[in-house]
């Protein structure tokens, strides 16, 4: 196994660190399924943006499949958009960590039913947004996500999943805390990797039975085989508010 070069990263913490300036977006996560599976640092470290290594915790990174329901996208200081800005989501992300110890998410592929805010993200920031045909929606106790591609020359990469809510999480361990608490995305843009950093209340996390996991969506975004089998942690929060900053270039800071 390889191990990252030393940083002195940041603390893991569920507290958010203040957000920079004025917000950039606002806008609300809810009904948040998180499935998570452990790789070698090794496997993902190739699919990370130049200057930012993957994080890992007892000697493992994760893979992360986050389905959720997008409330209100909106630009600081106009109210959040009921339609153009609401949508359900779905995610795969890596965990990353830069040379100044920020600790941080990589996204491989973003699924998203509006085909406006998909165009908008890979314009503005070079997203990797994927327009989808999707579904969420509950059940009693049981949340359910549908997702597949339709844009014309790609592949139709799907998923369905879904989890009955059990108690909620009273303890988080740090390694609930590591996989949910994650202040900033790292990303490329404009041919530099950039941080953007985000804040929200800490995440209610609660237990979660996965009741269903069939997708292609991990091994479609560069990693094959690595959600073949049942994920190694599976979350569900209720959501939260969240407020972005503007991005900046890693090595400014």
């Amino acid at each position: 196994m390889i191990e990252p070069e030393p940083v002195t990263a940041e603390p893991v913490t569920a507290d958010p660190p203040r957000l920079p300036g004025r917000p950039l977006m606002t806008q609300s996560w809810l009904d948040a399924t998180f499935l998570h599976w452990a790789v070698d640092p090794a496997k993902v470290a190739p699919l990370l943006p130049a200057g930012v290594l993957p994080d890992v915790i007892d000697g493992v990174t994760y893979v992360g499949l986050i389905a959720f329901r997008m409330h209100r996208i909106g630009w600081w200081p106009l109210p959040g958009l009921p339609y153009l800005g609401t949508f359900p989501e779905t995610n795969v992300r890596l965990y990353s960590v830069d040379a100044a110890g920020r600790r941080g998410v990589v996204f491989r592929s973003l699924e998203a039913s509006r085909l406006a805010p998909v165009a908008m993200a890979r314009t503005a920031f070079r997203l990797p947004y994927r327009w989808a045909r999707m579904s969420a929606y509950r059940v009693g106790d049981e949340y359910w996500y549908g997702s597949r591609r339709r844009e014309p020359g790609l592949p139709p990469s799907r998923s369905l999943i879904g989890v009955r809510v059990g108690p909620v999480v009273k303890s988080p361990t740090a390694l609930d805390h590591f996989l949910t608490a994650r202040w900033r995305l790292h990303f490329t843009l404009g041919g530099r990797t950039v941080h953007m950093p985000n804040a929200h209340p800490r995440w209610p996390l609660h237990k979660a039975e996965l009741l269903a996991c069939d997708e292609d969506l991990v091994a479609a975004a560069g990693l094959p085989g690595v959600a073949s089998g049942p994920p190694d942690s599976v979350l569900f929060s209720p959501g939260v508010p969240v407020r972005f900053g503007l991005p900046r270039p890693v090595s400014r800071d």
